[in-house]
């Protein structure tokens, strides 16, 4: 009986600590169904009356664009923002893991190095060069960098994961007359699947939920993402429809929920079946 006390009081103490994590969200989500202007005076989870209007404004549009354009703008960012991460991220990594050329070490501590220089820093010059070069108010400045691996992070994670790879796996290849392309597109590419779905969900989810760069970059409502679009419900010269802004906040959560759990199968079975066994 005493051996039970400590464990019911851990597991109380776990509850509590979840109901604390969670709440936030059950209120964001509780809040979509109240008045507008009672979401930000009630902290009550249940709606009191409970009202659809919310979700109604949101689906009406706002700024007269219909809100699947922003949902579109969004999915076409974080979708090839995951294909160019990923395409351009594993070879720069299988270089900097497999292949000797001079300067090397160098280059690579460079690039681990940019992951202490804040991004703010880049971001006069960077906006000065694409204003120059008309690409302002365009996808190109929030894409030309994913397709240039220039995401030293995932550079960094699939390089230490190809090292984890035996290089007997390469060399037998090569004696089978394989090249350095092949070795790397049919031996060290697909058991690096983990690291790859792991580049995707995570590249998936900040490029999903990036508002300072297309904040900079983007002045056209009708191409903005979904974070940039959540602020047209907020207005400091007439009235904010928080309602609504909440509404959309939490449409804008289901895809990125839904690629998370649907990769994370991949992600299991991907380190499950890698087949590197003593």
């Amino acid at each position: 009986m005493t051996r039970r006390v400590p464990g019911a009081v851990w597991h109380v103490g776990v509850l509590v600590l979840l109901a604390v994590v969670l709440y936030p969200v059950a209120w964001v989500v509780a809040s979509t169904f109240k008045p507008s202007a009672a979401v930000l005076g009630d902290l009550r989870l249940l709606p009191d009356p409970a009202t659809t209007a919310n979700y109604e404004r949101v689906f009406d549009g706002v700024v007269g664009i219909e809100v699947g354009v922003f949902f579109l703008n969004s999915a076409v960012l974080a979708v090839l923002s995951v294909v160019g991460t990923v395409a351009s991220s594993a070879p720069a990594a299988y270089a900097f893991a497999r292949l000797r050329f001079r300067g090397r070490t160098t280059l690579f501590a460079v690039m681990i190095a940019t992951l202490l220089l804040p991004v703010h820093v880049l971001v006069i010059p960077q906006y000065v060069v694409f204003r120059r070069l008309g690409l302002v108010d365009t996808y190109v400045p929030l894409l030309a960098g994913k397709f240039l691996a220039t995401e030293a992070f995932f550079v960094f994670l699939i390089v230490q994961f190809i090292r984890t790879l035996p290089p007997e796996l390469d060399e037998s290849a090569k004696i089978d007359g394989a090249g350095q392309w092949s070795v790397f597109r049919h031996v060290v590419l697909p058991l690096c699947r983990p690291a790859l779905i792991t580049t995707a969900i995570f590249t998936f989810i900040w490029s999903w939920n990036d508002f300072f760069g297309p904040l900079i970059y983007l002045s056209s409502p009708d191409k903005y993402p979904l974070p940039l679009a959540l602020q047209l419900f907020i207005d400091e010269t007439t009235g904010s429809d928080f309602g609504a802004l909440m509404a959309m906040s939490v449409l804008a959560l289901v895809p990125v929920v839904l690629f998370f759990l649907f990769f994370q199968r991949f992600l299991v079975e991907g380190v499950s079946t890698t087949g590197i066994k003593g």
